[in-house]
C-alpha cells in the first residue's frame, strides 16, 4: 500500500533524486528544506517515515527529531537519518536521539529503499504490501484482494483498509478514536459511530465464511482482531 514519506532534505539535487526515487517505488512523498517547513507539514499530516538530514540551515535534524520524540502525536514515526557526517560518535547520537536508521552519503537508491521497507514492515506494517495470510483469510494489500476459504470477498475502500489495519496487529484492541485517526487521519473530522458503521459492513462481508467472528468488539475499549480457528 502507498506509504506517505516527509523527505527534510536542504541539498534541491538530492531532494529531488530522494523523491524521484520514492514515487517510482510507489510511495506518496512530500519534501520540505528547513525544521520550520517540516514542523508545519507535520501539523498538517502524519507521514508513515520521515527521512531526515542532520545539517539543515536554520537547525539541526537532531534537534527536530528530539521534538517528534517528545511530542505523543508524532513519537511513533518511524525516522531514518541521511547524512554525510559518518563518524561512529555521530551515529551513536543520532541514534540515541531518536533515529530508527542512520545511513551515511552517498548510499545507494536500492538500499534505501530496503531500508525504508524494513522500518515500515516493523513499525508501521499496515502500510506494506506484504500479504497476510491467517485462518484461511487472505489479504493481498497489492492487489485490494480479499479471499476467505477460497472465496473472494468484496469490500470498500475503508473496510478494506479497516480489515488490514487490524490483521496486521493481531490481539491489539483500538478505539474508535485510535481507528479514525489511523484509517482517515487526525486532521478529517468523522464521528465515532462511523466506525461502528464500517466494522457493521467488514463483519457482513465476511459472515458467509465465517471469518466475521475473527472482527470483536471489547466493550468499552474498541475492536480487535482475534487469532481463531475457522471451520470450513
Amino acid at each position: 500500500m502507498n506509504s506517505g514519506i516527509l523527505i527534510v532534505e536542504d541539498e534541491p539535487i538530492t531532494q529531488r533524486m530522494l523523491a524521484a526515487n520514492l514515487e517510482r517505488a510507489g510511495h506518496q512523498v512530500r519534501s520540505v528544506s528547513t525544521v520550520p517547513e517540516a514542523e508545519a507539514a507535520l501539523n498538517e499530516y502524519l507521514p508513515d517515515l520521515v527521512l531526515l538530514d542532520w545539517v539543515l540551515p536554520d537547525a539541526t535534524g537532531v534537534g527536530l527529531m528530539r521534538k517528534l520524540r517528545s511530542n505523543q502525536r508524532t513519537r511513533e514515526i518511524p525516522i531514518i537519518m541521511l547524512t554525510s557526517r559518518a563518524r561512529e560518535c555521530d551515529m551513536v547520537t543520532g541514534l540515541d536521539s531518536g533515529a530508527d536508521d542512520y545511513m551515511t552519503k552517498p548510499f545507494s537508491a536500492r538500499e534505501l529503499l530496503a531500508r525504508i521497507k524494513a522500518q515500515l514492515r516493523r513499525r508501521a506494517p499496515q502500510t506494506t504490501d506484504d500479504l497476510v495470510e491467517v485462518s484461511g483469510l487472505r489479504i493481498d494489500p497489492a492487489m485490494k484482494r480479499i479471499t476467505a476459504s477460497g472465496q473472494g470477498v468484496s469490500l470498500g475502500a475503508i473496510e478494506f483498509r479497516m480489515l488490514h489495519f487490524l490483521a496486521v496487529y493481531p490481539g491489539r484492541v483500538f478505539s474508535r478514536e485510535q481507528l479514525l485517526d489511523k484509517l482517515w487521519g487526525d486532521h478529517v473530522f468523522v464521528q465515532d459511530r462511523t466506525v461502528d458503521a464500517h466494522i457493521r459492513a467488514l463483519r457482513q462481508a465476511l459472515r458467509p465464511s465465517g471469518h466475521d467472528t475473527m472482527i470483536e468488539t471489547v466493550r468499552g475499549e474498541g475492536y480487535c482482531f482475534r487469532l481463531k480457528t475457522i471451520q470450513p
